[in-house]
């Protein structure tokens, strides 16, 4: 069980969404922050690395959406479900949009822009399941 998992167990109020859609997203999102931050790191490392700086830039942008998105999430009580729905709906586009440049770089041989692809679309999946259960 994880921590995320572990925190809302111990939540003293009813949840306003399905409790299990939301450790996945918060879960995916800190998973993706940190490969995401670790793939921008390694592109900085590579010999081409003049060329990947959108790669890095959209890592970097999706690792703080993707924190924050987890941070926002994990807080149920009294929340706004407007701010919380945009914020998630960011982290959707942030995810897709990183998702797509490091597949590209992914089947050409990096290795961590593949690893950091399969994040991104884990969270993009997760975040979209959560907002399902908001609706």
């Amino acid at each position: 069980m994880s921590y995320a998992d572990q925190m809302l167990e111990t939540y003293p109020r009813d949840f306003n969404v399905d409790k299990d859609a939301l450790v996945r997203c918060i879960e995916a999102c800190y998973d993706c922050a940190q490969a995401c931050t670790a793939c921008a790191d390694d592109c900085l490392s590579e010999e081409n690395a003049a060329q990947l700086v959108k790669c890095i830039r959209l890592n970097l942008d999706c690792a703080d959406i993707c924190m924050t998105t987890g941070r926002v999430a994990n807080r149920q009580t009294e929340y706004d479900a407007n701010v919380t729905r945009a914020v998630i709906q960011a982290c959707v586009q942030a995810c897709r949009s990183c998702g797509d440049e490091c597949e590209q770089h992914g089947d050409n041989g990096m290795e961590h822009c593949r690893v950091c692809a399969e994040a991104c679309r884990r969270c993009e999946q997760a975040c979209e399941g959560l907002l399902a259960a908001m609706k």
